[in-house]
């Protein structure tokens, strides 16, 4: 992926929109902040795992795709701050996340319960692509080396995990129904992303 063009890469994603290209000069000078950010969106990922396995554990193939994923997003977490610790820099304190608080305003409040299932998965699958996006981002376009090779890693990781989500959206739900949401999805973020600041300070 850290061979393709800026468009190239969001299209593969399935992303409406591409990151401002300012964000990234904006993290690096906000870095300690950026940083504690990622921590947190880390062990919001593990969190999120568990609380779908918890709620659903009768989704077989999900229990077992997303046991290992909780243990490695919260290894991201501590890879975080074993960076945050080599740097000399502090974990500071988790603050509110307008672009995940967006994305879960769009999700359905009523309807079925399976339905709200399919969105959750979608909500993830899209996070995980946004994050891909902007991990491959600072992969690329930072001045430290070790970051950037840091970031080439999560990136990686999260590509799998946006994929994982999207295949279980369509394995539990009617593929063309799921895809038509995910359409809505896509175009919402979009709408999302041109409203919202850009901050160095925040991952999303």
């Amino acid at each position: 992926m850290s061979e393709l063009s800026e468009k190239d890469s969001v299209q593969m994603l399935g992303l409406k929109l591409p990151t401002d290209p300012r964000w990234v000069n904006l993290a690096e000078m906000s870095l300690e902040e950026v940083l504690t950010d990622h921590a947190y969106c880390e062990q919001k990922a593990a969190t999120s795992c568990i609380t779908l396995i918890q709620k659903n554990p009768e989704r077989e193939r999900m229990v077992r795709e997303l046991a290992p994923i909780v243990t490695e997003e919260w290894g991201h977490f501590r890879m975080v701050l074993a960076e945050l610790d080599k740097r000399g820099l502090k974990l500071g304190i988790q603050r509110k996340d307008v672009y995940v608080n967006k994305l879960l305003d769009f999700q359905l409040k009523g309807g079925n319960a399976h339905d709200r299932f399919i969105d959750r998965l979608l909500i993830n699958a899209l996070i995980e692509a946004r994050s891909c996006e902007r991990f491959r981002l600072l992969s690329l376009h930072l001045k430290d080396d070790e970051l950037k090779e840091f970031y080439h890693k999560f990136m990686i990781s999260e590509a799998g995990h946006y994929r994982l989500f999207l295949d279980l959206a369509k394995e539990y739900g009617e593929e063309e129904k799921v895809m038509s949401r995910w359409q809505e999805f896509l175009d919402y973020e979009a709408k999302i992303l041109k409203d919202i600041e850009v901050r160095g300070d925040r991952m999303h």
